[in-house]
């Protein structure tokens, strides 16, 4: 391709400005959760009186919305498969119920109950993506029938009532904070210094990726929003480190979050089984003319659906430190509204697991300020759903203009 003259150049505009109106979809769900973070804090301080992004509201932010995330990362790879899954909530609801009757009922220490009921989530996934992957039935059809399947299995194993409460060991799992090593106290230093050396790593493997790109003569990205982009996310984690750092520290669960989202983003971006999931979204003919295995790649995703909705079930009941046959009510709502919000798309194919974070996370900073402004759930409900629309006509325009 030749390179641009200085008219074309000066025509296009700014460089970074141009670069960005290309990768809306990337960089667009990142700037609209800055701006409504921003939008919160000014309101909730004009109208509560009160700092949004204090350390116990942003620790609560963790704690509410650890569910959303953790099942966003296994329903990104089952949409971006050409999928989705309607029953991770009443399969969160189900493990919940397994491991409070395991726990209280049978007095099982969490170190058998973790891993069992990840196995249960597991075979739940496994049941459900057999029938999808090899029988062709729509995921649509059978998740749904799974989510009446195993909301029904939930009022069964409770009998309809509430279990609890929970040793401290399985609350952990919730409510736990990483302890400061350093025997400080306030502020936690230990939190300090994870996000300081968070934010460093990220910054580090973006040079590296991007000096590597440049090498091989892929990069498109400007120097200054490559510059802007990794200042703006690591000022946010130390931001973020700091003040979870004069609370209580950083919650068990934002680690556990954090892992994850880097397993998979790596599995997602950096591995040949992450890659032919996009292929059998994008193009299903196409993959399995090209010798991928898409059946067993689409009954694996299934497994791993159910795995990470178990662990979100554990993790929801540990922290209500109650097992409740009404648990997991409109979570895959919840779930699939981040994953769309966070850009992926309609038909598959499309989608990133930062995205799917980002896209939770404005899910839970928009319930999270809308209830301190004491905003109706019914307007709640009602707002969600035009930002979810919004999301879809956002990805429809683009692939439109494209």
């Amino acid at each position: 391709m030749s390179e641009m003259t200085e008219g074309e150049a000066r025509r296009a505009g700014n460089p970074g400005l141009v670069y960005l109106r290309s990768h809306l979809r990337e960089y667009g769900m990142l700037m609209a959760l800055i701006a409504i973070v921003i939008f919160f804090s000014v309101l909730v301080k004009a109208q509560v009186g009160i700092d949004f992004l204090v350390a116990q509201n942003i620790t609560n932010l963790f704690l509410q919305n650890s569910y959303v995330i953790i099942m966003a990362l296994g329903m990104l790879l089952v949409i971006v498969a050409g999928h989705i899954d309607l029953s991770v909530g009443s399969v969160a609801a189900f493990t919940g119920a397994v491991a409070a009757v395991l726990t209280i009922n049978y007095g099982l220490p969490v170190w058998v109950v973790v891993p069992t009921c990840l196995v249960v989530g597991g075979l739940i996934g496994a049941a459900q993506g057999y029938w999808i992957a090899y029988w062709r039935i729509p995921s649509f059809i059978v998740t749904l029938a799974g989510m009446l399947v195993f909301r029904g299995l939930t009022l069964w194993l409770l009998d309809g009532r509430n279990v609890g409460p929970f040793p401290k060991a399985f609350q952990s799992l919730s409510t736990g904070f990483i302890t400061d090593v350093f025997g400080v106290g306030r502020p936690n230093v230990t939190a300090i210094l994870i996000a300081v050396l968070a934010a460093s790593a990220l910054i580090y493997l973006g040079w590296r990726t991007r000096t590597r790109n440049i090498s091989y003569g892929i990069n498109e990205e400007p120097t200054i929003v490559f510059v802007i982009r990794n200042a703006v996310i690591a000022a946010a984690l130390i931001f973020v480190g700091w003040k979870l750092a004069t609370f209580r520290g950083i919650p068990n669960v934002a680690v556990s979050m954090a892992v994850l989202t880097v397993i998979y983003a790596f599995f997602t971006e950096s591995t040949v089984t992450g890659r032919r999931i996009y292929a059998i979204g994008g193009n299903l003919k196409a993959a399995r003319l090209s010798g991928i295995n898409a059946d067993r790649l689409t009954f694996l995703c299934f497994v791993n659906m159910g795995v990470l909705a178990a662990l979100a079930g554990m993790i929801v009941t540990a922290r209500l430190n109650s097992a409740t046959p009404k648990a997991g009510v409109g979570f895959e709502l919840d779930v699939i509204a981040a994953v769309f919000i966070g850009g992926a798309s309609m038909s598959g194919g499309v989608g990133k697991i930062v995205g799917a974070v980002v896209g939770a996370f404005i899910m839970g900073v928009m319930n999270n300020g809308m209830s301190i402004l004491g905003i109706g759930i019914d307007y709640q409900q009602v707002i969600k759903g035009l930002v979810l629309l919004a999301a879809v006509v956002f990805d429809v325009y683009n692939k439109q203009k494209a």
